[in-house]
């Protein structure tokens, strides 16, 4: 099959999680025998910050602008068998809309900011997504499962949705021995709305345990903010520092944004990118956690700097090992680049065959 997607970036993991997503899809997409052309905005920050100007299992094109977008790249949208517009697109409105009246095969909306995208939606602040567009889209393929499918197909009207949830390199992510240097660490780019729960669940218990050692990896934090004195800061991880840097904690913090946790199901890249590591995790709640891992014994759930002091003290060594390395099997059962490029095939499979029905699995699926 030839695919062309169109998306925010393959060739920069600065400040997003969209790059290594990309780059695992479509590795195990060409594996698989599929031909693909990856698109992108060829934008500032990210040609300043480019870790994978190429990769060898796909054709890369980076155009500046609309106009060179469709001047130069219209034959490969128009000859495609399927094509998938990704979220947070520059222009994206103007770029599915075209892509929609290009191609001759189905084009498929990829978003891997579901909960994002359609509070965005409801508060007209949408600038790469229109509830047109929804309806339009053959395939909405959404990072979020459970519930906000159904709203997807029934509010906005999606002829069919289906959950493509995130997913980890087993080739880039597993187990090192390694001595901790940290009690506790965090990796993600500031959020505000994800601030007060690194406050509660990293900050605090770094006040009240000197002893202990913290550091928060990640981005786009404010130079007014005031770490406590044994919070380490790193300002950015290159994808080839993951490994390392999770392998170096002795439990690692997942945070959610406020608009994933209300929707549920939501899990985030460097959930599965920890657990692949083996390194215990110590995470937020949010609904559809425990479909993907067992609280207790593949996952923990913290709701308050005291509980999250009760683990970095008392879970013995040999316990946090368990916990870590019942996780990594589970993500190595379930969610690895090489299961959503299948899932992704059997539902391009689906479209460019007949028009996909709606959602009739379980939400939680």
């Amino acid at each position: 099959m030839r695919i062309v997607i169109l998306g925010l970036t393959i060739t920069s993991s600065w400040g997003n999680g969209h790059a290594t997503t990309y780059r695992g899809l479509v590795r195990e997409l060409a594996a698989r025998g599929h031909e693909v052309l990856f698109l992108e905005r060829d934008v500032p920050w990210y040609a300043d910050n480019r870790d994978a100007p190429s990769l060898p299992y796909t054709e890369i094109a980076l155009y500046r602008t609309f106009a060179e977008l469709r001047e130069r790249h219209a034959a490969a949208v128009r000859d495609a068998d399927a094509v998938i517009v990704g979220s947070y697109v520059p222009e994206g409105i103007v770029v599915g809309a075209w892509a929609l009246e290009t191609a001759e095969g189905p084009v498929a909306f990829y978003d891997i900011d579901t909960p994002v995208t359609l509070a965005k939606l409801r508060r007209g602040e949408c600038d790469y997504l229109s509830a047109d567009l929804i309806g339009r889209y053959r395939l909405y393929l959404s990072f979020t499962g459970g519930p906000t499918l159904r709203q997807l197909e029934q509010e906005f009207g999606s002829p069919a949705t289906r959950p493509l949830y995130c997913a980890v390199d087993p080739r880039l992510y597993f187990t090192e021995q390694a001595t901790p240097t940290w009690d506790l660490g965090y990796i993600g780019t500031y959020s505000p709305d994800r601030q007060p729960a690194l406050e509660k669940l990293l900050s605090v218990p770094a006040e009240r345990w000197s002893e202990g050692r913290f550091v928060v990896a990640g981005p786009q934090y404010p130079d007014t903010l005031r770490w406590p004195g044994n919070v380490e800061r790193i300002q950015h991880l290159a994808p080839a520092e993951h490994r390392d840097f999770y392998n170096r904690q002795r439990f690692t913090l997942n945070l959610t944004r406020a608009d994933m946790i209300a929707a549920g199901y939501s899990p985030s890249v460097r959930l599965f990118e920890a657990a692949a590591c083996g390194t215990p995790i110590i995470s937020d709640y949010w609904e559809g956690l425990d479909t993907l891992f067992e609280l207790g014994s593949e996952i923990l759930v913290a709701r308050s700097g005291e509980e999250m002091l009760g683990y970095l003290r008392e879970i013995s060594p040999a316990r946090a090992v368990e916990i870590g390395q019942a996780a990594r099997r589970r993500v190595l059962a379930q969610h690895t680049a090489a299961h959503r490029a299948a899932e992704l095939e059997r539902y391009l499979n689906e479209a460019v065959g007949q028009v996909p029905t709606p959602l009739r699995h379980p939400l939680s699926a």
